[in-house]
């Protein structure tokens, strides 16, 4: 009798072990279908982040394009206002020489 108190006492054990594994079995599935369930949304986060990115880029390129095209203009009227100063000062003395000779 002892025996089979003791073999059904074993199977008992067995029976709750296996129902503790099933249980932690169930919660790492839970917390792997968890983690992947993140994994997606810190993807799909990562694609939208990048997509910005990729939009500042762009925003910064044009705007250094323009900066180089202000740049250039500036130069251009910067050398435009020393060939008028230039041109400015001949006249003047083209004028002086020609209030000398009347």
């Amino acid at each position: 009798m002892d025996e089979f108190q003791a073999l059904e006492q074993k199977v008992l054990q067995t029976v709750e072990l296996i129902k503790k594994e099933r249980e932690a079995r169930a919660a790492a599935e839970a917390e792997r279908n968890a983690a992947r369930e993140e994994a997606i949304e810190l993807q799909e986060r990562l694609a939208a982040a990048e997509e910005k990115l990729a939009a500042a880029t762009e925003k910064i390129a044009a705007a250094s394009e323009e900066l180089s095209a202000a740049t250039a203009a500036q130069g251009e009227v910067e050398a435009l206002q020393r060939e008028r100063e230039a041109v400015k000062l001949r006249v003047e003395k083209m004028l002086a020489q020609m209030d000398e000779l009347l």
